[in-house]
């Protein structure tokens, strides 16, 4: 056996006639041996070893080399620092933020402290559509705004104060609403941020992101009150038609305009959907998929509930997945 390994390696004969050769002598050492215990036991051991680093060659030939990261200038790394210290982050999940396209519908509430987290955590490219206008009635929880922007589009005064913010990070703006005919810009994006205030929006950017496979950071709020998850039924998570199939009746869910909110829980909310965000990015920490955030600011109370996929969901169930 040693000879004919040799001679293979020496004379470069394939290895598989190689082996077979091999696998012949110790067939036939097997069949005269007096105890082949010894033998059973050297063939099982060559044939693991053998196996193993099969399968590490099959490994080798289906992996992909890993996109370079892109470098960070000196002055950015100081920026990111305190990420960068960060086990669970560091400068791989750094350089990921980097990379990311994100798009954020809705620069409102909830939007306003999403932008600027995301820009202030360095995403490389950020998306803000939004058709809206800032009033006054806006900058009592919207932060990303000042009252010399009052009648400027949102979307413009928001790029304005992320890039004050952070001028390494890129901003477009869409003067729009996104809608289910998005799905190609939603597939140019590694993640969706919806901020609107309207079930008819939500549900639009929903369809849109399930027939795109993007998942999507879905927050709302309302009076006290907020709620937080992650659409993302591609990963086998609900979408949000699984649990909210139908509109709410006349009367049941009031905007913010009808009812009122209390300033600082978009703030709240909108800080955990850009924790979310990052997190899905970097690929660390437990991401909200499948689980439901239910915040109460007025009594200071925070529980999460399981959610599940619906399987005869009419927007995600089998056969209204994007092909490949």
């Amino acid at each position: 056996m040693a000879a004919l390994l040799v001679a293979g390696r020496l004379l470069h004969w394939p290895a598989r006639y190689v082996w077979a050769g091999v696998a012949l002598v110790w067939l036939a050492a097997l069949s005269v041996a007096r105890d082949p215990r010894l033998w059973l036991v050297g063939g099982v051991v060559a044939a693991l070893v053998l196996a193993y680093g099969a399968g590490l060659r099959h490994l080798h030939r289906k992996a992909r080399p890993v996109a370079e990261s892109p470098t960070i200038p000196d002055a950015e790394i100081d920026r990111y620092a305190r990420h960068i210290v960060l086990r669970e982050l560091g400068g791989p999940g750094q350089a990921a933020l980097k990379r990311a396209r994100v798009l954020v519908v809705g620069a409102g509430g909830l939007g306003a402290p999403v932008l600027l987290y995301l820009a202030a955590a360095g995403v490389g490219r950020i998306t803000v559509a939004d058709d809206d206008r800032v009033s006054l009635s806006n900058l009592q929880r919207q932060v990303i705004f000042a009252a010399r922007d009052e009648g400027r589009p949102k979307v413009e005064a928001a790029r304005d104060a992320m890039l004050a913010l952070n001028p390494h990070v890129q901003v477009q703006t869409l003067d729009r609403r996104i809608g289910p005919e998005d799905t190609d810009l939603i597939a140019q994006h590694d993640l969706v941020i919806d901020g609107t205030d309207t079930f008819a929006a939500r549900q639009a950017v929903n369809a849109a992101c399930v027939a795109a496979g993007v998942p999507l950071v879905a927050g709302s709020i309302a009076q006290w009150e907020g709620q937080l998850t992650v659409w993302d039924p591609r990963r086998d998570a609900p979408c949000m038609a699984c649990i909210f199939p139908d509109a709410p009746a006349p009367g049941l869910a009031p905007s913010c305009a009808e009812a009122g909110v209390v300033g600082p829980l978009p703030g709240i909310l909108g800080s955990m959907m850009a924790l979310e965000a990052i997190k899905l990015i970097a690929g660390t920490g437990e991401a909200l998929r499948g689980r439901m955030m239910i915040f109460d600011g007025l009594y200071g109370e925070n529980r999460t509930v399981k959610i599940r996929r619906r399987v005869d969901c009419p927007v995600c169930g089998s056969g209204h997945f994007r092909q490949g």
